[in-house]
């Protein structure tokens, strides 16, 4: 489904973000209209919020680093009102599939390390590329590391009443 969509670009992740969530909210796919935060952090201002999605797009993501540096942008754009995390981390191993030819394998990763790294990351992205680094597989089409990275994706937001394998 994503094979056709170019990587990396915002209208790929309004796709994802669709397709995730047109049965759970109306505004599925759409720019959010508000302010948001998330504790203490403020994410984009809303008059900044295009120009913000214009320069993720035009971010080079030709090697790993490039490609972590857009998803800490696109995290601190935060263009959803809900559901960013869960689509932005399909959207970054797309790109990373399509780039170095690489996902990340996500039950490798830690909830509490990959949230508090993300946290921290406007400031220093260091530690988010260590622990996606050490994440990364060449498995690209198995279907078994994809769905085990959905069902961890929803674990990091909190939900952990299904797997992708009792549905």
């Amino acid at each position: 489904m994503l094979v056709e969509l170019p990587a990396g670009k915002f209208s790929t992740l309004k796709f994802i973000h669709k397709y995730l969530f047109d049965e759970v909210y109306n505004f599925a796919g759409q720019i959010r209209d508000v302010n948001i935060s998330k504790g203490n952090f403020r994410f984009a201002p809303l008059m900044y919020l295009k120009e913000s999605l214009n320069n993720i797009d035009k971010m080079p993501q030709s090697n790993f680093n490039e490609i972590i540096e857009k998803y800490v942008e696109m995290n601190i754009a935060h263009p959803f009102r809900e559901g960013n995390g869960r689509s932005t981390r399909i959207w970054l191993d797309h790109i990373l599939k399509n780039e170095i030819k690489k996902v990340i394998d996500w039950e490798k990763v830690d909830k509490e390390d990959y949230l508090l790294a993300m946290e921290r990351s406007p400031i220093k992205d260091t530690e988010i590329k260590h622990i996606l680094n050490l994440a990364l597989t060449d498995e690209i089409n198995n279907h078994e590391v994809y769905m085990k990275g959905i069902d961890q994706s929803y674990n990091y937001e909190g939900y952990i009443t299904y797997k992708t394998e009792e549905l």
